[in-house]
């Protein structure tokens, strides 16, 4: 539904979307320009589908909610969804029926996946591991929602969700999924430096044929290996993304 649309030049809507009309609110009939201003300042939620009303920011008629102002013709939103009554300017969007909302596009980029519950990149389209209604499920690391957000999310290896900008923040912090503790980025290198430095630091003697049982958080194998202060490598997969099962050896009292 695009449109040139001059009046939308005249009002710009909210810090959250362009539009150019305001929302009744039916749990309070208060009108607020988004949902979100709404949330904002009220203790309650509103129900973006209930909406029946909007008021135009132009002329202030109350109306049926529609595209545009049936009074001085105001365009409300390049885009409108009269499923969520979502007004703004044109960013590709399109509904969902299977989200139950709307999405970002463009449409014909993206696939909603059954069992995830989510939209997914075509890329990934049979390339992602499923986790059944992954998206309902509250970020791991902000814990706020993931499938109403306006934060793009990103999927992991593992198939677990996060937002993207916690995504980015994790990176700075450590390099796996909060969740099941897996590799999120590609580890191969790092291991190779950490075998050389393995090689080039010997333990003590009293420590050369210590073995230790550990789980690889990884491939979830178990095994057992030789004990080493800079890590525990992995006898199937090779990575030191592992988990020690049982007390240090050398630790006191051992």
């Amino acid at each position: 539904m695009a449109s040139s649309s001059k009046e939308m030049e005249v009002v710009v809507g909210c810090e959250h979307y362009t539009r150019g009309c305001q929302l009744r609110a039916p749990c309070c009939c208060k009108f607020y320009t988004c949902r979100l201003c709404h949330d904002n300042q009220e203790n309650h939620k509103m129900d973006r589908f209930k909406v029946t009303q909007v008021q135009c920011m132009k002329c202030n008629r109350v109306q049926k909610a529609h595209q545009n102002c049936e009074g001085c013709g105001n365009v409300f939103g390049d885009y409108y969804c009269s499923v969520c009554h979502l007004y703004d300017k044109d960013k590709k969007q399109y509904h969902c029926d299977g989200c139950g909302i709307c999405r970002i596009g463009p449409k014909e980029d993206f696939e909603h996946c059954t069992k995830c519950n989510l939209c997914l990149p075509l890329s990934l389209k049979g390339n992602h591991k499923c986790i059944e209604n992954v998206s309902r499920q509250d970020c791991p690391i902000c814990l706020e929602d993931m499938h109403t957000s306006r934060i793009g999310t990103r999927i992991l290896p593992c198939g677990h969700l996060l937002h993207s900008t916690c995504y980015e923040a994790m990176l700075e912090q450590g390099f796996r999924c909060p969740l099941c503790m897996r590799s999120v980025l590609d580890m191969s290198r790092h291991w190779q430096l950490l075998d050389d430095e393995v090689a080039r630091t010997p333990m003590p003697s009293e420590y050369e044929n210590m073995t230790v049982e550990i789980l690889c958080n990884d491939c979830s194998t178990r095994s057992t290996v030789p004990f080493h202060i800079l890590g525990l490598k992995c006898k199937n997969c090779n990575s030191y993304n592992t988990t020690q099962e049982g007390r240090n050896p050398a630790e006191p009292g051992t």
